[in-house]
């Protein structure tokens, strides 16, 4: 059997954005997962069934620490032979390309899954710029998981369009439409966690699930919402996911809000977003950068239009008035009057809310995106 090798920075982008694809692509190849945090990347293979090996790295800028994660990458590849080298997130990028080139893998795919350094100013624009155009100068074959982001990708003189690909309409790894379905969770359930969290079926959620940070647009969001809070009272704000505070902090006046305005509730990370979707009646997802946001694809398998940056990814998964409405990046205006029209416009809201499952089933069933990657590794020669 061929062997494939996968690799991210962090083993919880395979769990989570990866989610299933590799137990899936062992009934083809041999595959062996790589990442840092041994512990939780022994996890994540037991759980798939496949090899692991760890490699520690880092989401910062550190090029020692580079270079010994590429030599040990390199060690690895000579003495294994693998086939196809396919990474993940920009760091894995970077070091796993250039080892698997320097070894002579002969396919080296590198997946474009959001452009983190699009934020990034001066100098460190100009060293994550040279590091961009390496991993796909080192790579043989480039899959930006959406079509504006290989326009980016493109407009910035990364690389060759003729070296870029987008599988199927997007995605990583698509969504799993039977378990993101509302249909897992009776009244009862969503009635017993509203009254853990302090909401009645009255209560208008917003939900935005992700890591708390500024490039999520968090600071505008809580402020928006309180806006609309002091209008309309029955509104609530549900935030699912941890802060990063060393990475992308944000504003201390917005934290301070986090914790004690009685319209909104945190409740950290949680392994399974689904029952709090299940509460929800929409997203609230301002981010300010994405690759091909799952969290959209989520909310909108369990029913919830959405309110998202006109962005690439949230963009293509959205349609204008049709399951959500798309505003501007960071535009804490046009976050309130999403906010909204969604809480007060019943008539929009049911039309939105209608169609946003099916828009999802449709386009993004998970078989139909793994099927695709698995064609396009067949079709290596």
């Amino acid at each position: 059997m061929k062997k494939l090798v996968r690799i991210t920075t962090v083993p919880i982008s395979l769990e989570k954005l990866l989610e299933n694809q590799l137990r899936f692509m062992t009934g083809y190849y041999d595959v062996t997962i790589i990442s840092s945090d041994a512990p939780h990347l022994k996890r994540v293979a037991e759980s798939q069934g496949t090899r692991y090996l760890h490699v520690e790295m880092t989401r910062k800028i550190t090029p020692l620490k580079d270079l010994k994660s590429v030599w040990e990458l390199y060690r690895f590849f000579r003495k294994e032979k693998p086939e196809i080298v396919h990474t993940h997130t920009p760091k894995a990028g970077i070091v796993g390309m250039l080892a698997a080139k320097l070894a002579g893998v002969p396919h080296r795919l590198h997946t474009v899954a959001g452009l983190p350094l699009l934020e990034a100013t001066g100098a460190k624009r100009k060293v994550l710029d040279s590091v961009e155009k390496l991993t796909y100068a080192c790579a043989t074959g480039v899959y930006p998981n959406s079509s504006g982001l290989r326009d980016i990708i493109v407009q910035n003189g990364y690389c060759a369009a003729s070296k870029l690909k987008v599988i199927g309409n997007g995605s990583s790894n698509g969504i799993n439409t039977a378990h993101f379905s509302p249909a897992h969770f009776s009244e009862q359930q969503n009635e017993e966690l509203r009254m853990e969290l302090g909401f009645t079926d009255h209560h208008f959620v917003f939900i935005f699930v992700g890591r708390l940070v500024k490039d999520k647009g968090i600071n505008e969001l809580v402020a928006a919402f309180d806006q609309l809070h002091q209008q309309q009272p029955h509104v609530r704000l549900l935030l699912v996911g941890d802060y990063e505070s060393e990475l992308d902090p944000l504003r201390a006046e917005t934290l301070e809000k986090i914790n004690r305005h009685d319209g909104i509730v945190h409740t950290g990370f949680m392994k399974d977003v689904r029952p709090y979707l299940a509460i929800s009646r929409a997203l609230a997802f301002p981010t300010y950068r994405e690759g091909f946001p799952n969290v959209v694809l989520q909310a909108g398998a369990m029913g919830l239009p959405s309110i998202v940056t006109n962005i690439n990814g949230c963009n293509e998964i959205i349609e204008e008035g049709v399951n959500g409405t798309i505003i501007p990046v960071k535009d804490q205006t046009a976050i309130f009057n999403a906010m909204t029209m969604l809480a007060s416009d019943k008539k929009s809201y049911i039309s939105m809310q209608k169609n946003a499952r099916e828009m999802i089933v449709a386009r993004y069933e998970q078989q139909v995106v793994w099927e695709a990657i698995l064609n396009e590794y067949r079709k290596l020669k």
